[in-house]
């Protein structure tokens, strides 16, 4: 286990487009300790939520006086409102939570965090609403890769329980 392992997964952590998806493989197919990579990663990705809220509540008022970066939050914001809004006005933070805890693109801490706070959520609810969310989605990839080093594809440990079930 190098240090380049523990900063490439850890930076894939708090990256928007991978967060856990992209650490915690990376860690642990390179040789990290299992719980040392979920607690990691998950750790970093805890990070994203609080940060995302203070930077909502402080420089992105600053930097919205730039057209370009008008633009550009306008569509995330809008994005991430569409994405985060069914969920919430049916299930308040429980949906928030379940949103973020499906480990799939764009359904991550920052989506769900920008989500809730273009919908006015309550900032500390919704940090612990993510946050759960965040330590569900790092435990379904983790019982994923189990899977997959058990020899299950995705595919196949779903079709094989389906086959299973009829017969």
């Amino acid at each position: 286990m190098t240090f380049e392992i523990f900063l490439l997964s850890g930076l894939l952590s708090i990256f928007p487009l991978s967060e856990l998806r992209g650490g915690l493989p990376v860690a642990v197919l390179n040789g990290m300790d299992p719980v040392i990579a979920y607690l990691f990663c998950v750790m970093l990705n805890l990070l994203v939520s609080p940060a995302a809220f203070l930077f909502m509540n402080t420089l992105h008022k600053i930097l919205l006086r730039f057209t370009w970066y008008k633009n550009i939050s306008e569509k995330l914001l809008n994005r991430a409102r569409k994405k985060v809004e069914q969920g919430v006005s049916k299930f308040g933070y429980i949906g928030l939570t379940l949103f973020v805890s499906i480990p799939l693109p764009f359904t991550g801490a920052y989506t769900g965090t920008l989500g809730a706070w273009v919908l006015g959520m309550d900032p500390k609810k919704s940090i612990i609403a993510v946050s759960i969310g965040v330590m569900i989605a790092g435990g379904l990839i983790m019982l994923f890769m189990w899977l997959a080093s058990l020899g299950y594809g995705f595919a196949e440990f779903f079709f094989q329980n389906q086959q299973g079930s009829h017969g």
